[in-house]
């Protein structure tokens, strides 16, 4: 079956691999990277997630699903339902594994015990695990050897195999507040816009957003607007390259006025789409909104 318009723009990847290789770094790398992510999804509803996925269903492109070891006997089946689903839709399997050396060592750095069962050793419990997996692992699609990989080295790997071309890793949260109702508390930079003109001062803009139309253009009308966009451009440009080069992966930007409806809307939604047409991936948040407009 040819896969559909919509399917060719989705990406499933199912995860699966190793205890103890490292899987659950790679999950957030791909969660960094954009996809919607299921840690821990019983194999009976893959099927199911992949019909109503791949058809159109939700807003992600990609998605991931990490199976492992904690489904039990259920495992047995990803086999036969990967084999499945690959003939339906394009999908991915990448399996994460370590040498039994590496393995041991990271059990035993973290005390944790094989999920295996506690009546197994450490290298009994690993080695029962790779003969279970034996099967998927001739399956995949992709497998990564992360014994000589540090968490930088495995999270770079991910990036550079799995970005979407054009994109770039860091996800950056633009979020409008308003100071009345406190400043958030997990923003990386602040910006008061407090200085430009208020629409909500203008009778005919006040029971607008400043997602409307004619309260942007009202905005925007002033010269200070556009010269604060063009710095808050210039200075994103300069930071956010750094920050990924540093590592970080998320990167909050709120803009706050008084009420949270009208001049940090709109600049949120302004920005973002520039940081869009810049190649980064974004989303918007307008926290005081709905709390303004009551």
């Amino acid at each position: 079956m040819a896969p559909s318009h919509t399917q060719q723009n989705r990406q499933l990847v199912i995860l699966t691999g190793l205890s103890g290789s490292g899987k659950g770094s790679v999950l957030r790398t791909f969660e960094d990277l954009g996809f919607y992510c299921v840690d821990n999804l019983p194999v009976s509803f893959i099927p199911s997630f992949a019909e109503l996925y791949m058809e159109g269903g939700g807003e992600f492109e990609r998605a991931v699903l990490l199976v492992d070891a904690r489904e039990g006997e259920q495992l047995k089946r990803l086999p036969d339902v990967y084999r499945k689903l690959r003939r339906e839709y394009p999908a991915t399997l990448v399996f994460i594994e370590a040498s039994e050396q590496a393995l041991a060592r990271r059990f035993n750095e973290t005390r944790r015990p094989h999920p295996m069962g506690a009546e197994f050793s450490i290298a009994e419990g690993i080695r029962l695990e790779q003969k279970q997996m034996a099967g998927i692992r001739a399956l995949a699609d992709v497998v990564i050897d992360t014994t000589k990989f540090t968490v930088h080295d495995l999270r770079q790997f991910i990036i550079e195999r799995f970005q979407k071309a054009g994109r770039k890793p860091l996800l950056i949260s633009l979020m409008s507040f308003g100071y009345r109702f406190g400043l958030p508390a997990d923003a990386d930079l602040v910006f008061d816009v407090r200085f430009l003109p208020n629409p909500y001062f203008i009778a005919k803009l006040r029971p607008y957003s400043g997602k409307n139309a004619r309260v942007a253009r009202y905005i925007r009308s002033f010269k200070q607007t556009g010269e604060f966009l063009r710095r808050i451009d210039g200075l994103l440009a300069y930071l956010i390259p750094h920050y990924i080069r540093e590592g970080k992966s998320y990167l909050t930007v709120a803009f706050g006025c008084t009420g949270g409806r009208h001049r940090s809307v709109m600049m949120a939604e302004a920005v973002a789409k520039a940081l869009a047409k810049r190649g980064y991936t974004t989303k918007l948040e307008h926290r005081d909104l709905e709390r303004s407009a009551s």
